[in-house]
């Protein structure tokens, strides 16, 4: 095996945390080693759950650290180690709640910006200059904490599918052809799919609807609706 890429996702061990927001990094590692038929064969190793092997012409190791997410430097410094990888040769795949859902940034460098995951690496490694692939999740409406830690709703489960499916795409450029490649592809990427309301629109109850003839009951009598929808007086 030649010059191995390093793919680290970040996220939480733990069923409590499986398929959260913040797990995204993790869920992108999936689709990838799906792709490659190597799901199920992760092994404990280097304060994470890794796996490896050669897949489409490319070497790639993918890791999930499973130190919690505020120490997950430990685990990406003992990996570069162990393989005696350069910086060139690592991408990180982080949760972002400052982009929108379905959005994707590659970058070859860059602050922690907030994300307790990125902070540890770049203690742990001294530099903050290792490439990054950001994934959206979408603005926290209440408490940032909360947010990261709840699962997609349903209504965003298709724009999350699209969105793992084009960030293990950008991954797999990252590693063929390099970081500015991989950017200028897919930082302009928008899903095709659209987040619904979670719910259907409930009648109001203020606004009966009509019958089968048309008819609109209202308390001063009964009305008959009009084709544009309203009723007549």
């Amino acid at each position: 095996m030649g010059p191995v890429k390093i793919v680290i996702g970040l996220g939480n061990p733990g069923k409590q945390y499986e398929s959260t927001r913040h797990n995204v990094g993790w869920m992108v590692l999936d689709k990838l080693a799906d792709r490659a038929g190597w799901t199920g064969h992760a092994k404990a190793r280097d304060a994470a759950a890794t796996v490896y092997g050669r897949y489409q012409d490319m070497d790639l190791l993918l890791a999930k650290p499973t130190t919690y997410m505020n120490l997950s430097g430990v685990a990406v410094r003992k990996l570069l180690a162990k393989h005696r990888a350069p910086l060139s040769d690592l991408l990180i795949v982080v949760d972002d709640f400052a982009l929108p859902l379905g959005k994707l940034r590659m970058r070859g460098e860059g602050s922690a910006g907030g994300h307790n995951g990125l902070k540890s690496i770049i203690a742990e490694l001294g530099t903050q200059d290792f490439a990054r692939l950001r994934v959206g999740i979408g603005e926290p409406q209440r408490s940032a904490v909360d947010h990261v830690l709840n699962k997609f709703t349903t209504a965003e489960r298709k724009t999350v599918d699209e969105v793992l499916a084009a960030a293990a795409d950008a991954v797999e450029d990252w590693a063929r052809f390099g970081v500015d490649r991989a950017a200028n592809r897919w930082n302009a990427w928008q899903p095709a799919a659209t987040v619904e309301p979670d719910e259907p629109s409930m009648p109001d109850p203020d606004q009966p609807l009509p019958d089968k003839d048309g008819i609109v009951r209202r308390k001063t009598g009964w009305r008959r609706l009009l084709p544009g929808g309203g009723a007549a007086k």
